[in-house]
């Protein structure tokens, strides 16, 4: 079960999140960075920080923690931008919070180096979760005290907006080639042999038993929450047992070319020459 706190001070918005999350203040003297049931994402997008942050953690990866965080729309009555008094006024009840990191950098991968193995943890998992927002364009890793740490997985489980197509996503492979850390030869035959068979029934049923049931209730075609949350583990657990052979790293084909920039092509042809 996630801790509950209160926010007790709306404190300023982040544009740089497509859903406006803002950092917050709560009743237990903790700062966070908190998302909104309101946002035009809506609910899924919460499930999901929930459902990757908890798993990722499990895993041994560095994510922020996590709370769910109840907000009473009136702190928003002295907010001076309409935008953001009109997601605090949406977002009444139980939304989600994540310990504020202070000092954290974005990170730049020109700047900050990291290692194969690591590299292979972060793509495997991302694989794993289907993450398509990890890429050079929106890196979504902080470098706090000299590590690495994962945000923003909201972008994840894509087949959790439309149920009927995650058998088929079970299987889907993912391509890696923009990954922001493809350059750093990630060793993914490594994680894959360390992560996949710590992903297990038990994890992935005491990870989703995190989601509150608000969050899961009234989805079409289930009786109700845990029917919901079973759903999600058996999607992820056909998933881990053979992601790792299903992912794409290097540039892509001649029909569907690399988006990334030339500084991350040039580190890529340069790992691949080596090998």
């Amino acid at each position: 079960m996630l801790p509950e706190v209160t926010a007790t001070r709306y404190v300023t918005p982040l544009r740089e999140g497509g859903s406006l999350p803002g950092i917050v203040e709560a009743d237990d003297l903790g700062t966070y960075v908190m998302k909104f049931t309101g946002a035009g994402q809506g609910r899924k997008t919460l499930v999901a920080e929930v459902v990757c942050g908890q798993l990722a953690r499990g895993l041994g990866l560095r994510v922020p923690e996590l709370a769910v965080i109840e907000l009473d729309p009136v702190i928003g009555r002295g907010e001076p931008d309409p935008e953001v008094q009109a997601l605090l006024k949406a977002s009444g009840g139980l939304n989600l919070a994540m310990d504020f990191l202070p000092g954290a950098l974005g990170f730049d991968p020109l700047a900050f180096e990291t290692d194969p193995a690591e590299a292979g943890r972060v793509v495997w998992f991302d694989a794993l979760v289907g993450n398509v927002d990890r890429s050079w364009r929106n890196p979504n890793l902080l470098v706090w005290h000299g590590q690495l740490w994962l945000i923003d997985h909201g972008a994840t489980m894509i087949w959790h907006h439309n149920w009927p197509t995650a058998a088929a996503a079970a299987g889907r492979a993912y391509d890696a080639s923009d990954h922001v850390l493809a350059s750093f030869a990630p060793d993914i035959a490594a994680a894959a042999a360390e992560l996949a068979p710590r992903v297990t029934e038990e994890l992935l049923t005491a990870v989703v038993s995190d989601v509150p049931d608000e969050w899961l209730e009234g989805e079409p075609g289930f009786d109700g929450p845990d029917a919901v949350r079973r759903a999600y583990v058996d999607v992820l657990l056909e998933r881990a047992a053979g992601i790792g052979g299903r992912i794409t790293l290097g540039e892509r084909s001649a029909e569907k070319p690399s988006q990334a920039p030339e500084w991350v092509r040039v580190r890529l042809d340069g790992r691949a020459g080596k090998k």
